[in-house]
């Protein structure tokens, strides 16, 4: 699992992407990057990415606005979307009613001592949708 994949990065923060793209490229993911909601949706609609990691507080269109976006094309309708937010949990009953396929705490992904985590859990989405196909 990860070789080949192709994962989509949104994320406006330079530092926090550049930490992540790292973390999921030396796990084998292929990464591609985007830093606002506009870019996000022109990369997903073109890259048609295996799972996308969409932050909520982006310029240009919101997180959830870009989440909306992706599951009404019925191109990009199937894809994971992982949820990045600084905000506590209390969205994350809401975006995954609106389709998110889960939701992770910046504060919790703790990058520089446990990059597994955040591995584990774009492997864990993309092992779930696997098993419903």
């Amino acid at each position: 699992m990860g070789t080949n994949t192709k994962v989509l990065l949104v994320e406006d923060s330079k530092l926090l992407r550049i930490a992540i793209e790292r973390v999921l490229a030396k796990a084998g993911f292929e990464v591609s990057t985007a830093e606002d909601g506009e870019e996000a949706l022109r990369l997903a609609y073109h890259r048609l990415p295996d799972v996308i990691l969409l932050d909520l507080l982006l310029p240009k269109i919101s997180g959830p606005d870009v989440l909306r976006a992706l599951k009404e094309n019925p191109a990009t309708l199937h894809i994971p979307v992982i949820i990045l937010s600084c905000l506590s949990q209390r969205n994350e009953e809401r975006l995954l009613k609106e389709g998110a396929a889960a939701y992770f705490e910046k504060g919790a992904l703790d990058l520089e001592n446990h990059p597994e985590r955040l591995v584990a859990a774009v492997q864990d989405v993309l092992m779930r949708l696997a098993e419903q196909r």
